[in-house]
């Protein structure tokens, strides 16, 4: 599976910003894709995961009830909706080949888009 991640940029705090991750290769309902972070100085960080075949999900804790994922499977393509953003959640963002059921799991992943939350 080959991921590609965009739209990153900078946000103020309290402000909203939408991640995408275009996927292509065989059989992609067999898998789940998510997010994970990693900021400068700090271990990598699971954000989110959801299955294509299914669309359950899975959230890490930081970003529960703020971050909402969801798929576009006739488009290949995941969402990363971020809301109530805040200065902490300033990283690159990779998208990567994830699950659902265990938390942390990351497979492949492409090059990240750097978040930037800042006024």
């Amino acid at each position: 599976v080959q991921l590609q991640a965009s739209g990153g940029g900078l946000v103020q705090p309290g402000g909203s910003l939408t991640l995408s991750c275009a996927a292509s290769g065989s059989s992609l309902d067999n898998y789940a894709i998510g997010w994970f972070r990693r900021a400068p100085g700090k271990e990598r960080e699971g954000v989110s995961c959801i299955s294509l075949s299914d669309g359950s999900t899975r959230y890490g804790d930081a970003v529960k009830g703020r971050f909402t994922i969801s798929r576009d499977n006739a488009k290949n393509t995941v969402y990363l909706r971020m809301n109530s953003l805040k200065p902490e959640d300033t990283a690159v963002y990779y998208c990567a080949t994830c699950s659902v059921l265990i938390a942390g799991y990351f497979g492949s992943w492409g090059q990240g888009t750097l978040v930037t939350v800042s006024s």
